[in-house]
């Protein structure tokens, strides 16, 4: 990587060396590649790819896949159950829980228009919340970090992050604004709300969320161990 550099090279692209007939183990030569590549790049600007020849040489443990397996039937089927036997089951217990909560009375229509005619759409638009371009750059004042030290472990490329840095209104895309939530080490709360503010959320509903949510849950905010859960389970990654 240096010898790019020195070169000029903006990209470069690296077999996972000597893993093959070799015989060096394939796990022990990923995570030597992995964190040998994001050292050198928080201090660098190149676009390095690690190519491999199968899918078992990016595998993470037996036990955390199954862990996370585990966690995703726990979550992911609920959502996505829909027997009758199920919604019955779901009926039931709104019923019950309707027996003790009594129901909000409900507005009269003339207060709704009341409420609604009070503003102006100019004024209405006067208190819009803070966007994600801004929320985005507080964080990262608060965090300490540099923009240059954000981006890069979010695995951003920089010309990207002057886009969003440029454009208060910049609307990334999911996986941009997850892995700079990650990159800030938001807890789930805050970083559902970063996630609202580019139109997003986590939901169980999802198994690239239920994902994320699980290791982020046990402190887990490397993104690049993160993208390979996510590898493991055929999800899109985060980041470059």
């Amino acid at each position: 990587m240096n010898l790019a550099k020195e070169n000029g090279c903006q990209s470069v692209a690296f077999p996972l060396i000597s893993s093959g007939i070799y015989g060096y183990p394939k796990d022990q030569a990923l995570k030597v590649a992995v964190d040998t590549i994001s050292t050198f790049l928080l201090e660098n600007e190149m676009m390095v790819y690690i190519v491999i020849f199968d899918r078992k040489a990016y595998q993470i443990s037996g036990k955390l896949f199954a862990d996370i397996a585990a966690y995703i039937d726990d979550r992911y089927v609920e959502e996505h159950t829909d027997s009758r036997v199920e919604q019955r089951r779901r009926l039931k217990a709104l019923s019950e829980e309707s027996c003790f909560e009594a129901a909000p009375a409900p507005l009269l229509p003339e207060a709704i228009c009341k409420s609604i005619s009070s503003q102006s759409l100019e004024e209405a638009l006067g208190q819009i919340d803070e966007s994600f371009s801004e929320m985005l750059l507080r964080k990262i004042d608060e965090s300490g970090m540099t923009d240059a030290q954000c981006y890069k472990k979010a695995n951003i490329d920089r010309k990207l992050f002057s886009k969003i840095r440029s454009d208060k209104f910049y609307k990334p895309s999911k996986p941009t604004a997850l892995a700079f939530a990650i990159a800030l080490e938001l807890p789930l709360v805050q970083m559902q709300e970063m996630l609202g503010k580019a139109g997003f959320t986590l939901s169980h509903s999802s198994k690239f969320d239920i994902i994320v949510e699980y290791l982020v849950e046990r402190g887990n905010y490397n993104v690049y161990e993160i993208n390979e859960a996510l590898f493991a389970f055929d999800q899109s990654l985060i980041g470059a």
